[in-house]
């Protein structure tokens, strides 16, 4: 089931601040971390299966950190979910024999039916929608020049 957990909102988070803030420049998972006010640990791993999944790009070095992988407008919230959903999902598995017989054959497919309406409105989400909410709430990007182009 997709729930908005703390590794959720931690990645959809440090997916807009490098957006937002970074422009063409890799932004430091520190920076993220306080900015975001996430344990750098954490979110360090989320990082990591965002570059596996193909929405960030790490840079190595002195000046690295991370980049969107794609344009903000191609990246979905729905992607992210899944991205994150699939670190959740292993470890909080239920036993399938433990399920009762209305779980098995009302709940569950219920909970599933419900999960995919919810990826699909996020699926029209973009990063690039939420970005353009930070500009009009008023939050000061130090990105001078944005990676949102057209080729």
């Amino acid at each position: 089931m997709l729930r908005v957990s703390r590794k959720l909102r931690f990645a959809i988070g440090a997916v807009v601040d490098i957006a937002h803030y970074g422009g063409l420049r890799p932004v430091r998972s520190r920076e993220i971390a306080e900015r975001q006010g996430i344990p750098h640990r954490y979110l360090e791993l989320v990082m990591q299966r965002l570059v596996h999944a193909g929405i960030l790009r790490g840079v190595r070095g002195p000046r690295g950190g991370y980049l969107l992988a794609r344009e903000r407008r191609r990246i979905t919230i729905g992607e992210i979910a899944r991205t994150v959903r699939e670190l959740e999902i292993n470890a909080k598995a239920p036993d399938p024999e433990h399920l009762s017989e209305l779980d098995k054959t009302v709940l569950k497919p219920f909970w599933g039916d419900l999960q995919q309406e919810v990826l699909m409105r996020l699926d029209n989400v973009t990063i690039e929608d939420l970005c353009k909410r930070a500009q009009e709430a008023g939050v000061a990007s130090a990105a001078s020049e944005r990676l949102d182009f057209t080729i």
